[in-house]
């Protein structure tokens, strides 16, 4: 019986786990569950670097939680690689993570990842699977569906989240959340011709309490990349909306538990659509529908969010100079309200 797949079959795995050998001075690593595939033993690993001290801030980075995007683990592990490399001799990296914690998981649906399935294993969709019931009209089956594991989007068992959720809302309660402030940014792809950042909510149309913080964030990122054109920010919502999104339930636990922290998860949208359109012979492949499939197209992709994460774990780092202050966070809202909810 074979405990890991070779690395011709799952290669993320095998260069996370390289990772993880080659930097064990900087590398907290830890396998948060296991998930069993056939004779296969998966890990979920997580990866941490930086400060421990709860009074810093923190900054999580998500990705494989739909296994056909295979893109959004290999952005990270590519970053990963980079910051690591970077270590080595940028003493202004190294100071900067004595004061920020970052914590990852690159491939959490690693059951999904292996089998090339938007899927875990037991059919659910991961991002529909948690306890969080979307208002309003939402398009079926594309909110999320329980008639059938057969069918895309099944939202799973309403009793129990499933193995790989639980894993990824325990890791997040116990590792950001516990921060007074912490960002995070999930990796997708597959819908669109442009890069989108999405923030809550994906459940209903109403603007997070937090809105101000989003505005301000943009803000500042279009200040300082006003070339940085093809991201467009958003709320979830103005695409449509879903049943059991795992950030909207993070989110609202947070506000519940802890409304004086600051916690502004985001997903990172990859535009597929535009991978497909320059290279059509996508279309025929359903991997290709996801994922970048030439190699020149694969390397510019790997390198085109370096930017954003590293403008993230910045701003994460100095989050005190740019969140709106009491005297300005309504004028910030109002900004929010009239770009994307007022009608």
């Amino acid at each position: 019986m074979s405990c890991l797949p070779s690395a011709q079959v799952f290669p993320e795995l095998h260069q996370l786990q390289q990772l993880i050998d080659q930097y064990p001075q900087q590398i907290r690593s830890e396998v948060l569950s296991y998930i069993q595939v056939k004779s296969f033993r998966l890990p979920i690993w997580s990866i941490e670097l930086g400060s421990q001290n709860p009074a810093h801030p923190a900054i999580g980075f998500f990705g494989g939680v739909h296994g056909m995007e295979r893109i959004g683990s290999q952005i990270l592990i590519a970053w990963l690689q980079n910051l690591l490399a970077r270590y080595q001799w940028d003493t202004s990296l190294q100071q900067l993570l004595q004061q920020v914690r970052i914590v990852c998981i690159p491939m959490l649906n690693v059951g999904g990842l292996l089998n090339n399935t938007r899927a875990n294993p037991r059919g659910v969709d991961l991002m529909r699977n948690a306890p969080v019931q979307a208002q309003g009209r939402t398009l079926w089956p594309l909110g999320g569906q329980r008639l059938s594991s057969r069918l895309a989007w099944y939202r799973g068992n309403a009793e129990e989240m499933e193995q790989e959720s639980a894993t990824l809302v325990n890791y997040v309660q116990q590792r950001l959340l516990t921060h007074n402030f912490s960002l995070a940014i999930d990796c997708h792809s597959g819908f669109g011709l442009r890069d989108r950042i999405w923030f809550p909510y994906a459940a209903h149309k109403q603007a997070p309490y937090h809105l101000a913080e989003a505005v301000a964030l943009r803000e500042i990122f279009n200040s300082a990349y006003p070339h940085h054109d093809f991201y467009l920010m958003e709320p979830q919502s103005l695409n449509y909306t879903t049943h059991g999104d795992l950030w909207d339930y993070l989110y609202d636990l947070q506000l519940q538990q802890q409304p004086s922290r600051v916690f502004l998860p985001f997903t990172l949208e990859m535009g597929s659509w535009l991978w497909v359109k320059k290279n059509p012979r996508q279309l025929f492949t359903w991997f290709g529908h996801f994922n970048p499939m030439l190699p020149h197209r694969l390397t510019r992709v790997l390198r085109r969010h370096l930017t954003l994460f590293d403008f993230l774990l910045h701003a994460t780092h100095c989050h005190a100079q740019w969140l709106p202050t009491k005297e300005n966070r309504e004028r910030y809202a109002d900004v929010g309200l009239t770009r994307w909810y007022d009608k």
